[in-house]
């Protein structure tokens, strides 16, 4: 009988292999579905590894003061990326001068950003708020150090521009690049369009006082006229307007004057897109109207007379818009079809954390 003896020592077991972190230049796939192409920056290629910076710094509370808010704080996905706060309270419990702007679609939007434009690009609008000491009440220097300390976001700037070198420049370049992701094609109103679904008989009469003009000499062939303002694939016109909300002497915001210097655009505002309209209430720059049927009930009754309130607005005054109470009703109904509830739960615009 043969005895065999092994000596068995403790087995080695390697270190687990660790991929470097490098540059990730894979391209993002933005989707729009019938909207039209948009005029994106040539200079800040939308790449997955950048929009998810953007992202991740879009939900960051670190950019502010003291760590409590981020920027979807006052842009909740569930009220299409606005506030439903009249004025959103800063990290100092102090409120904002204008309504919170849905920032839905703005890779269409070509006129600047702010209710007064103040900021020429989206990457420009990205970091004011952070520095806002109405908002955040921070400083992007104290940011960029916060950000430097953590590993994941030093790894992710370098998927994203190549290397760990965190700067101002390039989180708005990032913030820029996932903003432009967030887009709303798939309402009712579209699938309208492409016979998946049909308006109801109250949507469709909506949609064509919508889409019918102003008529003083007939009235009963009059309509909404709201396509002069809020008209195209993305309901907007890409202009600032003094829509007769107040006279010269009850004027309280000077609105886009306050960025031209020039009289003519006292208390003119950005016109925002109509999509997703029934979940961002209040509305106006100044939230004063709660219901889209106040808001109506203004551009049917309520406009006020000013020296730059715009020729169309104006002159509906003394007349009105012939709007009946079945008028109303179903204007409103056809405002709610351009809800995009896909985009409200679409992951990839949620936290990433």
């Amino acid at each position: 009988m043969t005895l065999l003896i092994f000596s068995c020592k403790d087995e080695v077991i390697p270190p687990p292999v660790v991929e470097p972190v490098v540059l990730d230049e894979t391209p993002y796939e933005l989707k729009y579905g019938a909207l039209p192409e948009p005029n994106l920056p040539a200079d800040n290629a939308l790449t997955q590894a950048k929009v998810q910076l953007g992202r991740m710094l879009f939900y960051e509370t670190d950019l502010s003061k003291d760590g409590s808010q981020a920027c979807a704080d006052c842009h909740r996905q569930e009220h299409a990326f606005s506030d439903t706060t009249r004025f959103s309270i800063g990290v100092q419990e102090l409120p904002g001068k204008r309504q919170a702007m849905s920032v839905v679609n703005m890779a269409w939007n070509d006129n600047e950003f702010f209710w007064d434009g103040r900021a020429h690009l989206l990457r420009d609008q990205s970091v004011l708020p952070i520095q806002d000491e109405l908002e955040m009440d921070e400083t992007l220097e104290n940011v960029v150090t916060k950000l430097k300390a953590k590993k994941d976001y030093t790894d992710q700037f370098i998927r994203a521009f190549g290397d760990d070198a965190i700067t101002d420049d390039r989180m708005a370049l990032a913030m820029e690049a996932f903003m432009f992701t967030i887009t709303s094609y798939s309402s009712k109103y579209d699938k309208s369009l492409t016979g998946e679904v049909e308006l109801t008989e109250s949507e469709e009469r909506g949609r064509q006082l919508f889409t019918t003009e102003y008529n003083p000499f007939f009235p009963e062939f009059s309509g909404a006229d709201c396509q002069h303002c809020h008209g195209g694939a993305n309901f907007e016109n890409d202009e600032y307007m003094n829509n007769g909300l107040d006279t010269d002497a009850e004027m309280e915001d000077d609105g886009r004057m306050t960025v031209t210097e020039d009289a003519a655009d006292r208390a003119k505002f950005k016109v925002t897109s109509l999509r997703n309209v029934a979940i961002t209430p209040p509305y106006m720059h100044d939230g004063r109207f709660q219901t889209l049927e106040e808001v109506v009930d203004h551009y049917n009754e309520g406009i006020r007379s000013s020296s730059s309130v715009d020729p169309a607005i104006e002159n509906t005054r003394e007349t009105g818009l012939f709007l009946t109470a079945e008028d109303k009703v179903d204007l409103v109904n056809f405002l709610k079809t351009l809800t995009d509830e896909e985009m409200l739960v679409n992951e990839e615009f949620s936290s990433p954390f």
